[in-house]
């Protein structure tokens, strides 16, 4: 019995909470999250259990096994054959299992809950100068109970083996609640499996492959053979949860290298690197990895050739490590080769390796590639051959993938372009997968070499093994599991390998989406595939950098990852779980706490952009209906400030806002944090101190400004039809005439400098600074053009009451044409409203694209708007991607276009953040050279200050915005010295550490500006 209707759910859920100390979740939300892994599959499941501790697995496992209702143990849910999926109740190791019990260092061995993630073992042994050996590229999430259900391995097996290899005795649970610790001489196996083996010598003996280093597939039956020590945890190992539960682990740690070098040898091509790289395992290399071209963002700085073997070795000391490297690089036949020794050099080039998993899930042209045949392994000699085979049977059946992994181990990792989308696609995908399993073991390999059969290819065991073991697998399940509770179709008595895909359930037509998606064609149904569950996003900690996802990070909820968010919005295109399309509550708590840092467009591996999904779903789920009012508050920002401007009313503002009832009434209103103080308006904004110092709106050397210009220009800064004189346009914008090349004869390159919102009115200081800067290095500043002033002031007297009041600002405002880049609209998913305000932008620039000026944007992330958000939002207007491509950086500027001006030496530290949307989006090289030309020395850390807009004042947020600061940032200011310099180009970033450091943070410009002033 399945207890599948709402009847039945109803009771095993009562019964579960009944039994069970640990957290049960039949909702939707919690549901959705667990319908998928890493793989093409997805079942969906009745609910999801996160048990406390062994009791509570028990108590589980009698529950269900009363109703009938199969189990699936999940851990990080990296698998990609499927095995973490199921169509019952779910397993959440992760939540509480988590512990890492102890480290012997004198015996090498770690005891570990199945729900510990790798590094923090890795973490744990690293002071006592060891490590578990096998590492998978998703060691930040993956969890041990997943690799030993997997059998997983990692890029150092060559070294030192898969964690068969390397486990010493496991605690599990069968499905009929006995506790068994399995270990050698058959210790701990249930009763009939002796018997069983006993019967069955002879097949033990001869239906098992030897000598393949990364076999796999099936039960590792062959371990229990006597003169292999009867060794019950390894042949449960790879077992993919189908025998039992694992609760506790011991596991061997092995000695790690004080020191490493990385020798990266250039092939011609990856079979040619296959062929060598078996020749190169006498030397004790601590990896043998093979990477192409395809997968390399950028092959400078690497060796000639069409692919490489990053071939690492150890040492004692680096001299030692270095020697090794050397001589792994004479004795191969290479068309060059490198040796990197610096670490933070070889963590890069890890990183790319690393993050193959999820870049080779799109094809060069961006067409989408899938997992399925992720893994096969041959024997290392055989590789070169069976690539070239591999290659030749995808040409056939006209499929493209980018081979690439653990060459040392004969294992090749491949996501292939397969159509699942089709019928006709999903038949090829049968018959290649069937194809491709009789050449593999043409070639005497695995069909599994690292993540498991799962639903992948457990279909296709027979074919390998014959059909004598394969029987002989389901016996053992019968002994293990006489019920079939556990993970039932997959590795035994599997489903069809085509059947439970994920992308059958998605909508047949487009959906009908306000962006532009170009990098999926348009597709949003396209754009949520592309998180296919490398769970990147669910690291707790960050390499270099990086800023993804500052939100799980936080809480640590699955939901509030960027994979969470991915597979709930696939959910609900799905319509199955989630039901309510556009308006769902669950896809909106979940996004709820998305920052829209945008460090997922940048740090996962396959681009996922959620801060634009997320703009689009708020667009949607709020259309025709009322909005939160920091939607109306913060969104309108824009509005709000100028209407104040407008009618000089900041003192006013400020003063209330001084008053502490006033000022909490108004953020009750406005929907902000009571935690939040109310930022000061700035007294003079940045246009208007513009227009005072050029007196009049002509720049000192005879550019327009954009405030009542004279000398042929309108005095409400519109053109006249006279003829320019002084450089000026009739209609308001300089051209460059009668220089060339945008030079005016008066002083260098022009450039146009954004005046943003923030910069404007709420940090004017940052605006004067960078036009002294820039104007100390030769440029000659200007500002865009504005549209007719007008409209009435409260001054006026002709409106009276706060409802009139109100009127005349937002009146005020609007009609006061200023440039906008949207950005308030576009993060609270005002899309309509955004699109008016960007159109309305490009016409006023219009005069400065012809120009073909430079576009300074001092906020990164309003420059982040222009340069991304802009282009996909309005894809049917070509201004769009001219004004994206003008946009440049403070620092960009004054490298292209004053590249001999030298910055005043500061020879000071510096710390702070860099701003999430100018590392996912516009890039910092430039300003690290600046920092660097100027004596400022030091990283900037990474991560999200928190703040992020109107993120952290709105109600609701201040607790995980604290929590985000608290990641990097505000430990990196604590850190710092008195005479360091405290940098934050972003206005939200220097709001943060002002209100929970009590620091001053600046703009790089205005760090320079005070130096010139030193001068």
């Amino acid at each position: 019995m399945h207890a599948s209707g709402t009847g039945d759910r109803h009771a095993l859920e009562t019964a579960l909470r009944a039994a069970v100390r640990g957290e049960v979740a039949f909702d939707a939300t919690a549901r959705a999250l667990t319908t998928m892994d890493a793989s093409n599959y997805r079942r969906v499941p009745l609910g999801v259990v996160a048990p406390r501790d062994a009791d509570d697995v028990a108590a589980v496992l009698a529950v269900c096994r009363e109703h009938g209702v199969p189990v699936v143990p999940r851990g990080g849910g990296t698998s990609i054959a499927g095995q973490a999926t199921g169509t019952g109740v779910v397993l959440d190791l992760t939540r509480h299992m988590n512990r890492l019990v102890s480290v012997d260092a004198e015996a090498r061995t770690a005891v570990v809950q199945p729900g510990l993630v790798l590094d923090r073992l890795q973490e744990a042994a690293a002071p006592h100068g060891l490590r578990f050996g096998p590492d998978p590229s998703t060691h930040g999430r993956c969890t041990l109970g997943g690799m030993v259900g997997n059998n997983s391995c990692g890029s150092h097996s060559v070294a030192w083996g898969t964690t068969a290899d390397n486990v010493e005795s496991l605690t599990v649970l069968t499905a009929r609640g006995a506790r068994h610790r399995l270990g050698r001489g058959r210790r701990g196996a249930p009763d009939g499996l002796g018997d069983l083996v006993d019967a069955e010598l002879a097949l033990l003996r001869t239906g098992f492959t030897t000598g393949l280093p990364r076999r796999i597939s099936g039960y590792a039956l062959d371990a229990l053979l006597p003169e292999r020590g009867g060794d019950v945890a390894r042949s449960f190992c790879g077992s993919e949860g189908t025998l039992g539960v694992l609760t506790e682990a011991t596991v061997r740690l092995v000695e790690s290298p004080p020191a490493r070098a990385l020798a990266v040898l250039g092939h011609a091509d990856e079979s040619a690197a296959a062929q060598a790289a078996a020749g190169l395992l006498p030397h004790r290399p601590l990896t043998v990895e093979g990477m192409a071209t395809d997968l390399v963002p950028s092959a400078e700085g690497l060796p000639r050739g069409g692919a490489w073997l990053f071939v690492e070795t150890g040492g004692a000391n680096g001299t030692e490590a270095r020697a090794r490297a050397e001589r792994i690089v004479r004795a191969a036949d290479v068309l060059d080769a490198l040796v990197v020794t610096d670490p933070a050099a070889q963590r890069a080039l890890w990183r790319v390796r690393e993050d193959a998993s999820g870049t080779a899930t799109r094809m060069p042209d961006g067409t989408e590639a899938w997992p399925g045949w992720e893994d096969c392994a041959v024997p290392p000699a055989r590789l070169g051959a069976y690539l070239r085979d591999f290659r030749r049977l995808m040409s056939e059946h006209g499929l493209r993938g980018i081979p690439y992994g653990h060459f040392g181990d004969g294992c090749v990792h491949v996501r292939v372009d397969f159509d699942l989308l089709t019928e006709r696609g999903v038949a090829r995908y049968r018959r290649f997968s069937g194809e491709l399993a009789d050449l593999v073991v043409s070639h005497g390999g695995s069909l599994s070499g690292e993540h498991g059969d799962g639903m992948a290819r457990a279909e296709l065991l027979e074919r390998m093994y014959g059909a004598e073991v394969v029987r002989l697998f389901e016996r053992v399940k019968g002994v293990w599991d006489p019920d079939g509770l556990l993970n039932p179709g997959v590795l035994v008595r599997p489903e069809p390998l085509d059947a439970n895909l994920r992308f059958a359930v998605l909508p047949r037509e487009p959906v009908d989406v306000e962006f532009g998606y170009p990098a999926d064609n348009g597709d949003f149904r396209a754009a949520v595939r592309r998180c296919v569950g490398v769970a990147k996003c669910r690291t707790t900690t960050v390499a270099g950098r990086e800023v993804m996802c500052p939100s799980f990070r936080a809480t640590g909820e699955e939901e509030h990852s960027t994979r969470g968010r991915a597979r709930l919005l696939h959910e609900m295109l799905a319509g199955e779980v989630i039901t309510d399309g556009w308006r769902s509550e669950e896809v909106r708590d979940a996004l709820d706490l998305c920052l829209s840092c945008k460090g997922c467009r940048s740090d996962c591996p396959v681009g996922v952009d959620m801060a634009t999904y997320k703009a689009e779903f708020l667009h949607h789920h709020y259309a025709g209906r009322l909005r939160p009012a920091t939607h109306y508050a913060l969104g309108w920002l824009p509005v709000w400030l100028r209407a104040v401007a407008r009618t000089r009313l900041a003192g006013v503002v400020n003063a209330l806002a001084a008053v502490r009832p006033l000022a909490a009434a108004g953020k009750r209103l406005a929907g902000v944090a009571p935690e939040r103080p109310v930022p000061r308006l700035a007294l003079e904004t940045f246009t208007r101190w513009w227009g005072r110092r050029t007196g009049g709106g002509v720049h000192p050397r005879g550019v327009w400004t954009g405030e009542s210009a004279r000398d042929g220009v309108h005095p409400e800064g519109v053109g006249t039809g006279e003829s320019a004189r002084d450089g000026v346009h009739p209609e308001g914008v300089w051209t460059g005439e009668p220089a060339p090349d945008g030079v005016h004869p008066g002083g260098g390159r022009t450039v146009v400098l954004w005046p943003d919102t923030f910069t404007d009115h709420l940090s004017p200081s940052v605006g004067r600074s960078a036009v002294r800067v820039l104007e100390a290095a030769g440029l000659t500043v200007v500002l865009p053009p504005v549209t007719r002033p007008g409209g009435p002031r409260i001054a006026d007297g002709r409106t009276t009451g706060i409802g009139g009041a109100l009127a005349v600002l937002v009146t005020a405002a609007r009609r006061r044409g200023r440039v906008c880049c949207g950005l308030t609209y576009l993060s609270t998913g005002q899309l309509d409203r955004a699109r008016t305000v960007l159109r309305r932008t490009l016409g006023l620039m219009e005069p400065v694209l012809d120009a073909g000026l430079p576009v300074v944007v001092l906020e990164p992330s309003c420059g982040a708007a222009l340069r991304s958000d802009l282009p996909e939002l309005l894809a049917d207007d070509p201004r769009a991607e001219r004004l994206a491509a003008a946009v440049v950086t403070f620092a960009e500027a004054l490298e292209r276009y004053a590249p001999d001006w030298t910055p005043p030496r500061l020879d000071r530290p510096v710390a702070g953040q860099t701003h999430c949307h100018q590392h996912a989006v516009l890039g910092d090289a430039a300003d690290r050279r600046l920092r660097e030309a100027a004596g400022l020395t030091g990283d900037l850390s990474g991560g999200c200050c928190g703040l992020a807009g109107d993120f952290g004042f709105a109600r609701g947020h201040h607790e995980v915005s604290v929590a985000c600061a608290e990641d990097q940032l505000l430990p990196a200011v604590r850190a710092a010295g008195e005479d360091t310099v405290l940098l934050a180009d972003g206005y939200s970033c220097r709001t943060q550490l002002d209100h929970l450091a009590g620091e001053r943070a600046r703009h790089l410009a205005e760090v320079l500006d005070e130096a010139l002033g030193k001068d």
